[in-house]
């Protein structure tokens, strides 16, 4: 059924070919249409179903036309509305009590919101189900506000009739006057120069990445190759090259109990320990 649908409508030509061809199927009476709903239902009769969808596709295309300010093009909004009008006939009960109409119109509009949402922008927009509502409404809340005079901020108006706050409000109008670009845009029309042209003074991602990484493995070796050492070449090696206000050989040799010429021998084995450690690291990187 969906096949088939999906198959009629990309080989018409044109919109208003489409519309032409939707309008050539009856609309079902309420005994009929709850009659074809319990053969579906009940047996899984694909001729009921799609009787269903059919008699239906007007009202889809009445809905994706509301859509038509976000800049999409309304055969893809008519797409959309067709898989949600196929999803609700594939739920609908009809001891509900109700028209097919009136239930599939949430499920309508849910894949055409859904495809606005996805196309508006690479950044997700609309995470929460405030946001979503915001998202939609926003624009007409404003203009029914502005007609009807507000001396106050209409940010603040706005958020206390849709009931979210005044920076979700800010917030949404700001992703809606903003735009992804191409990075092959012209940056002014003054020049050719594009987007992808303009150099960043910050270090790229994977750059700062591999530093981090690359510091973190010295870290570890380092302190590894200081492990090597005893208690008195730790201390030498810390007190000489480590410390902020490096002691000379001399003081060591006080401190440590020993003379000057013995720090110098110590302060050598202990080079050498570390100079034979951190070989292969160096080697490595």
């Amino acid at each position: 059924m969906a096949l088939l649908l999906l198959c009629v409508f990309l080989m018409r030509e044109t919109v208003s070919a489409y519309l032409q061809d939707v309008g050539r199927y009856p609309m079902l009476s309420v005994e009929e249409e709850q009659a074809q709903a319990r053969a579906y239902r009940e047996r899984g009769d694909l001729r009921a179903a799609h009787l269903l969808v059919t008699s239906n596709l007007r009202f889809v295309v009445k809905v994706a036309a509301g859509y038509r300010g976000y800049g999409l093009r309304l055969a893809d909004l008519i797409q959309e509305g067709n898989l949600g009008l196929l999803r609700a006939v594939t739920k609908f009960d009809p001891e509900q009590g109700i028209r097919l109409v009136t239930y599939a119109s949430w499920w309508i509009r849910a894949y055409i919101q859904g495809y606005v949402l996805q196309s508006w922008s690479l950044v997700k927009v609309g995470t929460t189900q405030a946001q979503r509502r915001l998202f939609f409404a926003l624009a007409r809340t404003r203009r029914e506000l502005a007609r009807a005079g507000c001396d106050e901020d209409l940010d603040e108006r706005v958020a206390r009739k849709l009931r979210v706050s005044t920076g979700e409000v800010r917030e949404v109008s700001r992703r809606l006057e903003l735009r992804d670009q191409s990075l092959d845009a012209p940056v002014s029309d003054g020049g050719p120069t594009t987007m992808e042209r303009c150099a960043s003074s910050e270090e790229l991602q994977d750059e700062r990445l591999s530093r981090v990484r690359d510091s973190a493995r010295l870290n570890r070796g380092v302190a590894d190759a200081l492990a090597l050492l005893d208690d008195r070449e730790r201390t030498i090696v810390e007190q000489r090259f480590m410390a902020d206000e490096p002691a000379s050989l001399q003081d060591l040799g006080n401190r440590l109990g020993f003379s000057r010429e013995r720090a110098r021998q110590l302060e050598i084995r202990a080079r050498g320990k570390l100079r034979a450690a951190l070989e292969p690291l160096a080697a490595a990187g």
